[in-house]
């Protein structure tokens, strides 16, 4: 049967990742919304409590992706994309800004779609934490956050040679910033204590709160950030052509329709 994807998203897999992406939206932009007098506000356990949330719905979407969407070469694929992710990510290590695993992800993505993308992203920073013993309650952050990578490279628009290069390049630039940024709404709160413009205050208005938060981003990860975005672009530049090219081959090869 042909297959316009390496995973075929069904309706019930489609809703299943929009229901995860808003339960996502909520775990990273919560400190936005609560009010001052609420628990999570006063305490150290909201990232606990949200991991917890993210681990579930994250069960619940890979468990609908796999369910008849998902056949053994599509399986394989993604255990050697994700042992190849794993392997990858302490080269950088982060140093710097130096991620060097998204560019694969994005990659990957491109060539074999959305919901692709969606697990690798999940996956691959699964197991990299587990390689690197980097567990912990920002683990779920990580994966969703990297699995929205993964998803948004499976949707963008369908060109070929140097147009498809500079539009990964623009999209590895981008997330490599909004991956940050994502990832500092995790932790932010907890963080900065006592220090009036950069720290977060319960039941402050949004937009003083989203000020302070710009301004703590900027004052502590913006220099990572920019490294992750610089990587992105330089990796996918030298080695975009190659890569698609042996990825669109193996799609062919397992009867895939590469994208």
């Amino acid at each position: 049967m042909s297959r316009s994807t390496a995973i075929e998203l069904r309706p019930r897999a489609l809703v299943a990742i929009g229901l995860t992406s808003v339960a996502g939206i909520v775990a990273f932009l919560w400190p936005l919304f609560i009010s001052e007098d609420a628990a999570l506000a006063h305490s150290g356990d909201a990232p606990l409590v949200f991991a917890g949330i993210l681990v579930g719905v994250l069960a619940v979407v890979l468990a609908e992706v796999s369910d008849g969407g998902l056949d053994t070469k599509a399986v394989a694929m993604l255990g050697v994309l994700s042992a190849v992710g794993a392997a990858l990510r302490p080269l950088g290590a982060g140093t710097a800004g130096l991620e060097t695993v998204f560019f694969l992800l994005i990659l990957a993505g491109r060539v074999f779609g959305p919901g692709f993308g969606f697990i690798l992203g999940a996956t691959t920073l699964a197991s990299s934490a587990l390689l690197t013993a980097g567990v912990g309650p920002w683990l779920p952050f990580q994966m969703l956050a990297a699995a929205w990578v993964g998803l948004g490279a499976g949707m963008l628009p369908r060109l070929r040679g140097a147009g498809e290069i500079a539009l990964l390049c623009t999209y590895g630039a981008v997330t490599g910033l909004l991956y940050g940024v994502a990832l500092n709404f995790s932790f932010w709160p907890f963080t900065v204590q006592g220090e009036e413009s950069l720290s977060f205050v319960p039941g402050d208005p949004v937009r003083e709160n989203l000020t302070r938060f710009f301004a703590f981003s900027l004052a502590t990860s913006l220099g990572w950030d920019l490294g992750r975005s610089l990587t992105n672009v330089v990796l996918i530049s030298l080695t975009g052509r190659p890569i698609l090219a042996a990825l669109r081959r193996s799609a062919r090869r397992a009867s895939f329709s590469p994208r």
